[in-house]
C-alpha cells in the first residue's frame, strides 16, 4: 500500500504544522522533532484514507486518544462530509485541537474530552487509534463506542504480531511503509 497525502490538503496541513510548532513551544504537546512531524503525524494518518471510501456522508468517525489530532485532522480535512470526533483525556491537547478546528478551519472536527472507559458511548460508524493500547484494550473501547458491526482501524508498528487477537474479533493487517520511519500496519478489526 503506497501512502500519499492528497495534494489539495497541502495548504491546510502546512498551517496545522505551523500551529503545532507555535503551541508546542509553550505547551509541550509533542517531543517529536519538527523534521519528523509531517511523516509521523500526517503521512501516517493518510494510510487510513482508503478505508473511509465506503462511509456515507454524515457518518461519525472517532479517533480514540487523538492527542494533537493525528489522525483526526487529516481524516476531517479529507472528508469534510463526515463528523470526526477527536477523543482524548488531555485538556491541553484538546485545546490545541479546538484551535486547529477554528483556524484551519475544519468545521467537521469536534474535540471530545473524557476517558474512554467512562465516556458515554459515542455511537461511531468507524473508528481509529494510533499507538494507544493493546488490541485487547482497543477492542474493549470500540465495543463501547462503536455501533454494532462498525469497523475499527488501529495504526500499529510492524511488531503488532506479538499481540494476542481478542476473542470474538477478526484482524486483517494492511502493511505499508513510511519513507523514513519504516514499516507500519493498519489493523482492520471486526467483531464476529
Amino acid at each position: 500500500m503506497e501512502i500519499r497525502l492528497p495534494t489539495d490538503l497541502s495548504a491546510p496541513l502546512g498551517r496545522f504544522l505551523v500551529l503545532l510548532d507555535r503551541w508546542n513551544r509553550t505547551h509541550a504537546l509533542t517531543a517529536l522533532p519538527p523534521a519528523d512531524r509531517r511523516e509521523e503525524l500526517l503521512l501516517d494518518a493518510a494510510s487510513l484514507l482508503p478505508f473511509l471510501a465506503s462511509l456515507p456522508p454524515g457518518a461519525r468517525v472517532a479517533d480514540l486518544g487523538t492527542g494533537m489530532g493525528s489522525p483526526a485532522v487529516v481524516l476531517a480535512l479529507a472528508r469534510p462530509d463526515l463528523e470526526v470526533l477527536g477523543v482524548d483525556a488531555s485538556n491541553k491537547k484538546l485545546a490545541f485541537l479546538r484551535q486547529v478546528a477554528m483556524e484551519l478551519p475544519v468545521p467537521n472536527l469536534k474535540a471530545v474530552h473524557g476517558r474512554l472507559e467512562t465516556l458515554p458511548p459515542l455511537g461511531a460508524d468507524w473508528g481509529t487509534a494510533k499507538a494507544l493500547g493493546s488490541l485487547e484494550q482497543l477492542a474493549g473501547w470500540w465495543a463501547r463506542h462503536g455501533k454494532p458491526g462498525a469497523p475499527f482501524h488501529a495504526l500499529k508498528g510492524s511488531d503488532w504480531g506479538e499481540e494476542a487477537v481478542p476473542d470474538g474479533w477478526t484482524v486483517i493487517p494492511h502493511p505499508y511503509a513510511l519513507p523514513n520511519r519504516g514499516g507500519r500496519v493498519v489493523l482492520e478489526l471486526h467483531r464476529h
